[in-house]
Order: C-alpha cells, then sequence, then structure tokens
C-alpha cells in the first residue's frame, strides 16, 4: 500500500464522516508531523518510527499514520479501528473513501495547504483528552480542534 492509500484510510476512519475542510486539516496535520519527522531525529522517533534520513513525503506519511498512540484507528482495540477495516475491504464503494484518496493525494505531493497552524494534535470537539487541558487550539476545523504542541 502506498503512503497516500494508508493516509486516506486514516483519513476515513478518524474524519471521513466530517466536511471536506476537516479531512483536508487533519492530512495538514499528518504532513506536519511527517515534515518534522524529516527534519529531526527527535520528532521522526516521535511521528515516524524507523524513518531513514532522506525518505520522501509519501513514505513518511505511511509512518506517521501507523506511528502507535498517534491515529486510534490502526490501533487494534479503538472503535475507529472498524472503520478503518471497512474502508479498506468496501475498495470504490464507499464514496468518503474516494475523497479520502484524493485529499490524501494533494497532501502527499506536497500541495495541500495548512489550515491548522502547524498543528501536530488534534481531538475531536466533543471530547476534551487530559493532554489538551490548559492548551490554546491553533484552529477548529469540522468539529476537530488542533494544537501545536512543543517538539519533545
Amino acid at each position: 500500500m502506498t503512503g497516500a492509500e494508508i493516509l486516506a484510510l486514516t483519513l476515513r476512519a478518524e474524519a471521513g464522516t466530517r466536511p471536506v475542510r476537516a479531512i483536508e486539516a487533519m492530512a495538514a496535520l499528518a504532513v506536519n508531523r511527517a515534515r518534522m519527522a524529516a527534519a529531526d531525529a527527535t520528532a521522526a522517533a516521535r511521528y515516524a518510527p524507523g524513518a531513514r534520513p532522506g525518505l520522501g513525503l509519501a513514505p513518511l506519511l505511511a509512518l506517521v499514520c501507523r506511528a502507535p498512540f498517534l491515529f486510534g484507528c490502526w490501533m487494534p482495540k479503538h472503535p475507529r479501528r472498524r472503520v478503518l477495516l471497512h474502508a479498506m475491504q468496501a475498495a470504490g464503494q464507499d464514496a468518503a473513501l474516494e475523497a479520502c484518496r484524493r485529499v490524501a493525494a494533494r497532501a502527499a505531493a506536497g500541495v495541500l495547504g495548512d489550515p491548522t497552524g502547524g498543528a501536530t494534535h488534534w481531538h475531536p470537539a466533543e471530547e476534551l483528552p487530559g493532554w489538551a487541558l490548559g492548551l490554546v487550539p491553533t484552529a477548529e476545523i469540522g468539529g476537530l480542534v488542533f494544537y501545536r504542541l512543543p517538539p519533545g
């Protein structure tokens, strides 16, 4: 599977029921993590474990999407895992997945804008995880709240 396809599946599972603008914001967050991983070994260990120097954006996006605990849909017991597995089996029959593929292709090509202000973390607006307490979001788009956390 290509990095763009892994990103598309991730977008479908994490934001596929939200407006396209939210899907684009989630893709931008993945790109932000990938670019940080490309520039810094500490960020690579956090956002793209196994990344090698010189790895292109699309392969980095695949590593970012599958990094432990960053996108819940890739964790076996997470509730959004079912959406991910369904999307993998519904190839060509899922309109939301097709929209996510278009967004992922733009992200992997490096031509997707970043409406999140450089965000590296997110959560649905209807939840407030402990790590977000006291932080100021960089954006709220389509029911998703975005933050740029300092490296480390």
